[in-house]
């Protein structure tokens, strides 16, 4: 073999060699998609009503590693749905293992229509073991504030519906009922699903 064929082919050899350690680096980094807080926000004890027209207190009713808490409406046009639909998603690509440690609860920012019948109506649609919490408007936005959601209902508009306004972040509370991470709306369900199982396995 020729000095430049073997030029050449040592450098060809390299820049495999460079690629595969590049590549498998990449491939093997973990990327966490949520925001970890720190300090952690603090969860409000105030209860609200469960479905069954139980009180249900976002630290005192918690009993799972973590838990879920999304502030929407059933009337919602757009995020809200999408939302849902993607937390309905990432409790399917769990394991059993994972998903048995895991809740979800829905809160409603509109109780004048979305009611404890409209709500156990509503969330089957999505995962018969979510958990949906209605009450006072002013009780909601008690329990939305210190996780970062803000929470206004407006007029009445002429189609029927109300012009509800609210934070569309998800929070995760952990088993010392402390608000220690939130997702944005844009959330995948695979990118939930990642990072469910990272909180409950780290």
């Amino acid at each position: 073999m020729s000095d430049v064929r073997r030029a050449a082919t040592a450098a060809a050899v390299l820049l495999l060699t460079l690629t595969g350690c590049g590549g498998g680096s990449d491939e093997s980094a973990e990327e966490f998609h949520g925001t970890e807080l720190d300090p952690p926000f603090e969860v409000s004890s105030t209860p609200l009503t469960d479905t069954e027209g139980q009180p249900f207190s976002l630290t005192e009713d918690t009993d799972r590693e973590l838990t879920l808490v999304f502030f929407g409406y059933i009337n919602c046009p757009d995020i809200c749905q999408v939302v849902m639909s993607n937390l309905s998603s990432a409790m399917t690509r769990l394991d059993d293992a994972d998903r048995e440690r895991v809740d979800v609860v829905y809160v409603t920012t509109d109780p004048a229509r979305d009611t404890q019948e409209a709500i156990a109506e509503y969330l089957p649609q999505f995962d018969p073991d979510f958990v949906g919490l209605t009450g006072e408007l002013d009780t909601i936005v008690e329990v939305a504030k210190p996780l970062g959601v803000g929470i206004t209902q407006g007029e009445k508009l002429p189609s029927g519906g109300y012009d509800v306004t609210h934070g569309t972040t998800i929070t995760g509370i952990d088993a010392d009922d402390e608000g220690t991470v939130y997702w944005d709306g844009n959330t995948s369900s695979a990118d939930f699903a990642a990072d469910i199982h990272t909180l409950l396995n780290d």
